[in-house]
């Protein structure tokens, strides 16, 4: 897989002086990773998602492995800050949440807000956090795969159909004698690989793009979702459908969204959206599925939920270690 995930985990295991090829069928993007708004957001998704709020310091530690990975591959992080806005009521129970987690937050008059992202609508107070940074999707994708070739990364459009007695077996009719594989398919392909895949529950997520309204300035949540300004247009999302494995657009998902949206984005009434669907994995705790499987030679990195951009340097450094030996108590993830 060549999401955020397996890519970041071909690069480190490349750098650290393993023979990697980098499997996925899919053109570059056309995965859950690409259909994403990229934030690296461990205070906000602690706050919104009950799920991730158990897992606050992880994400932190993740989020900061990724200024070096970023400047190793020439990628400009935005580590501005984001935002939420809200009624009162919501904003109070916000900011309540988020000072018993110990997020760094801080409290934003409308005048302030209608400063930082001109193109809301106005009176809306807001709350805002440092610890919230973003990236760029398609280009990190792309610098991912640039710097991987650079490091001896052997990327084929393909997918790994079986493995046993050291070969590797492709779709494509191929072989290929290996030691390992990794499998980081979120929640496609490659159930066959490991027992444990069947474990996952697919989460499809929508996501929107306006087109015709390229904008600047923070990431802002929402209760529900987010807008999230992009020089291609601006992104409204997301949904959750736990249990929807398929692509396909759901005009009624889109309505909802759209409809979360128009209070603080009036702009949107009668503009050109254009849908994309994606699929996520997720195991029962909310903590992806990272070490060994009980499939001999199987390596396991699935399972990221809704943070895959956000734990994919943890997830790399637990899994290169693993694999080279050089595993530490407290290097990443619970490891097996």
């Amino acid at each position: 897989g060549a999401g955020a995930v397996g890519s970041v985990t071909a690069l480190a295991l490349a750098r650290a002086g393993v023979e990697v090829t980098l499997a996925d069928p899919a053109p570059l993007g056309d995965n859950a990773s690409g259909i994403a708004a990229g934030m690296l957001a461990p205070a906000f998704e602690a706050i919104f998602d009950d799920v991730s709020a158990t897992h606050l310091a992880l994400m932190r530690r993740a989020r900061d492995l990724w200024p070096e990975l970023a400047g190793s591959i020439g990628l400009e992080l935005d580590r501005t800050g984001a935002m939420a806005v809200g009624g009162a009521d919501d904003l109070a129970a916000w900011a309540e949440r988020g000072l018993g987690l110990g997020v760094d937050l801080t409290a934003l008059s409308p005048d302030v807000v209608g400063r930082r992202a001109p193109w809301l609508a106005k009176g809306h107070g807001g709350l805002w956090t440092q610890e919230d940074w973003r990236l760029d999707v398609n280009l990190t994708l792309l610098a991912l795969r640039v710097a991987g070739d650079s490091a001896g990364v052997r990327a084929i459009t393909s997918a790994v159909t079986g493995f046993s007695g050291g070969r590797a077996r492709f779709a494509d009719g191929r072989e290929l004698a290996i030691d390992a594989v990794v499998v980081a398919t979120g929640a496609s392909g490659s159930s066959g690989l490991a027992p444990e895949l069947a474990t996952l529950t697919p989460i499809k997520g929508h996501i929107l793009c306006a087109k015709d309204h390229p904008l600047s300035g923070p990431v802002v949540r929402l209760k529900g979702g987010y807008i999230c300004p992009s020089p291609g247009g601006a992104l409204v999302g997301s949904s959750m459908e736990v249990g929807r494995a398929d692509r396909e657009i759901d005009a009624g998902v889109i309505d909802r969204l759209v409809g979360l949206a128009m209070p603080y984005a009036p702009w949107l009434d009668g503009a050109k959206l254009l849908a994309r669907a994606g699929v996520r994995a997720a195991t029962g705790g909310g903590l992806p599925l990272v070490g060994q499987s009980n499939a001999p030679g199987v390596w396991l990195a699935v399972g990221a939920r809704r943070n895959g951009w956000l734990l994919a340097p943890l997830i790399a450094q637990t899994l290169a270690a693993g694999l080279t030996g050089r595993l530490e108590e407290g290097d990443g993830f619970v490891f097996r």
